[in-house]
């Protein structure tokens, strides 16, 4: 059925399945949480509970959230312009950023109402109607959750698996209002205003956790390391070509991947053939993998004598060091006395809390030790990609 109306909706986006599947979750998410809501607030009022309540503005919150996905993805969905040439896909996590602020909003009124609540308890009328209500509540949080995480995998989407996490999270939220009606009508126990507290804690502890990833995702974080894998994966397949660094991804949204990186090539080539190799490159990683890969030439001197003498003493002294250091763009300079010796450093992850001074004086001693005298000027790179 699901797959019967992205089929409909693609139609209808011109072939944008990526805006089909959002808008589905959107249009189906308000539906269903607009009735969820309606039902809970006619018995929250009718009951007197506030934990009935608060999950019902929770619900309020989600039928908010829907409208925000249905509006995110359709605008995430505009190609590019003169304004945005990169697209309009990071708009998806900016509707979720909003939909986690609208949750914790939500979470921080109740825990007031719940608060007020255990200071001045209240009996709490209870029905056959309320129990069925709340299970069928439950029912239709486990279709949406079910539902979310269906859509999400049809297009990768983080905001969708985020939506589904927090159908689940209702799921939880229901069930202890539940056990509260059940505890209240076999006890006499006023605990409404207790589970509503704890409800309201759980909405803001999930609102605060969603803010954080959709801020990560907003300011850019190190992307994951099968995406960095499936580039090299690539590059590594290319014999031809002496090495690689520099390798930077920028995402501007789910679908919309940027890299760069710097190919090491013999400088003895000629820069039509040069040219050919990067090309064929940038091509299949474009084919197979959809990142658009600039790539830029780092032209290495192996029958220079002084890079055939210097280089594989400096690779011993790296390796000796830290067996992922690793270095690029060398370069000597006979003129000064004793000669300079210029590369760029990568540094591994795990050397972080190194200073740079220290690797730069624990490098120099050691490679004069193991070679000759020389003066080594070093840049450190420590993007901790490759």
């Amino acid at each position: 059925m699901l797959t019967i109306l992205i089929n409909k909706i693609t139609e209808r986006w011109k072939g944008n399945k990526r805006t089909s599947v959002g808008i589905l979750a959107g249009i189906l998410g308000l539906i269903s949480n607009l009735i969820l809501f309606l039902a809970k607030f006619s018995i929250g009022s009718l009951s007197g509970s506030v934990s009935i309540m608060a999950d019902a503005m929770n619900n309020l919150s989600d039928t908010a959230s829907s409208v925000i996905t249905l509006a995110g993805f359709k605008i995430a969905g505009k190609p590019a312009d003169e304004d945005h040439p990169y697209g309009h896909e990071r708009f998806e996590y900016i509707s979720g950023f909003v939909i986690s602020i609208l949750v914790t909003y939500v979470g921080v009124r109740f825990l007031d109402s719940s608060f007020v609540k255990i200071m001045h308890p209240s009996s709490v009328l209870l029905s056959p109607i309320v129990y069925i209500v709340l299970i069928l509540s439950i029912l239709m949080k486990f279709w949406q959750s079910h539902m979310y995480q269906k859509l999400s995998r049809e297009i990768n989407s983080d905001t969708l698996k985020a939506t589904a996490q927090d159908s689940i999270n209702d799921v939880y939220t229901t069930i202890a209002v539940l056990v509260s009606a059940i505890v209240e009508w076999f006890s006499g126990w006023r605990i409404d205003g207790y589970i509503g507290f704890l409800i309201a804690l759980y909405i803001i502890y999930s609102g605060i956790k969603m803010i954080l990833g959709f801020i990560n995702d907003l300011m850019g974080v190190r992307p994951p390391e099968a995406e960095v894998l499936a580039i090299r994966k690539h590059l590594d397949h290319y014999p031809d070509i002496i090495g690689y660094h520099d390798l930077l991804i920028h995402s501007y949204g789910p679908n919309s991947i940027f890299a760069s990186v710097h190919i090491e090539v013999d400088q003895d080539w000629s820069l039509p053939h040069a040219h050919e190799v990067i090309d064929s490159i940038e091509y299949e990683v474009k084919e197979s993998l959809g990142v658009d890969l600039v790539c830029h030439l780092d032209p290495y001197p192996l029958d220079d004598p002084d890079f055939k003498r210097i280089a594989p003493e400096l690779k011993k002294t790296l390796k000796d060091i830290h067996p992922q250091l690793r270095f690029h763009d060398l370069r000597v300079d006979k003129t000064t006395t004793p000669e300079t010796i210029y590369f760029d450093l990568v540094v591994p992850e795990q050397l972080k809390k190194v200073k740079n001074t220290q690797l730069h004086d624990q490098i120099s001693q050691h490679f004069i030790s193991q070679s000759e005298l020389a003066k080594l000027v070093i840049t450190f790179d420590r993007t901790y990609l490759l």
